[in-house]
């Protein structure tokens, strides 16, 4: 695989302008932190402007074994450092379709209620590779409407895991559920592959273990239309129940 000028890919994908001014709502976020319970996640706020990360929330020790202080002082380049080799080139390739689909596609309305979400490996403070899956919803936006303040949540999984390196971008629609407009899975194809954005999303409501009538509701669709995708879905993946098919995607990291 060709080296890869980390710094340089990630400028090019979220270049803007230079002067950015935090929120007020991002400064109570960060004051939130101290309630919350220690657990496999943490959060950032990442400000792709700097490349930097203007919080990074209490969990991030517990969840990685690493110092905070690390993350704070040595931004995204460290973090960076912390990758897998094998996969920064799909990370990078992740970051480059995402935007250019928000960019190019979504109006700017679309974009401020957009969720992002992509997974890659670690090396933990115990030297060993963890899963992380990242999901991020944008907070601020720069005078084209590029995303450039994010609030990151990051899962830690198991290094065991075997995960391919998926993107996803959702939208929060009208009923307050979130709709999939954009999936790749960049590593090699899987059953997802095989299916659409919208059966897409009822598996992933399925595995929540919603109802035909709840999804038809959140999706804003009909009951019968919600059952023709579940027997779409059954056939194209080749499995034989419902139960079969969330048992299989309880722990599938990109919906």
């Amino acid at each position: 695989m060709k080296n890869i000028n980390i710094h340089e890919e990630y400028y090019q994908i979220f270049e803007t302008y230079p002067d950015i001014k935090l929120e007020d709502h991002i400064s109570k976020l960060i004051e939130l932190d101290q309630f919350l319970p220690y657990n496999s996640t943490f959060y950032c706020i990442t400000n792709t402007v700097e490349q930097s990360f203007e919080y990074v929330s209490k969990n991030f020790k517990a969840c990685t074994g690493l110092d905070p202080e690390l993350m704070l002082n040595g931004g995204m380049d460290y973090f960076w450092s912390l990758f897998h080799p094998s996969d920064i080139g799909l990370w990078i390739n992740c970051l480059k379709e995402l935007m250019e689909f928000t960019m190019a596609e979504l109006s700017d309305e679309q974009r401020k209620n957009m969720s992002y979400t992509w997974n890659y490996r670690i090396k933990n403070g115990d030297g060993q590779y963890v899963n992380i899956v990242q999901n991020t919803t944008p907070l601020q936006f720069d005078e084209n409407n590029k995303p450039i303040i994010g609030l990151a949540h990051y899962t830690v999984l198991n290094e065991h895991i075997n995960l391919n390196i998926c993107a996803s971008g959702k939208i929060l629609n009208a009923q307050n559920e979130y709709e999939t407009l954009f999936f790749k899975n960049m590593s090699s194809t899987n059953l997802l592959d095989g299916i659409s954005k919208r059966e897409r999303d009822i598996v992933r409501l399925l595995v929540l273990d919603k109802t035909s009538e709840e999804i038809a509701d959140n999706l804003n669709i009909s009951k019968h239309t919600v059952d023709t995708h579940r027997r779409n879905i059954l056939k194209k993946l080749n499995v034989n129940s419902t139960a079969e098919l969330t048992a299989y995607f309880k722990n599938y990291p990109c919906f």
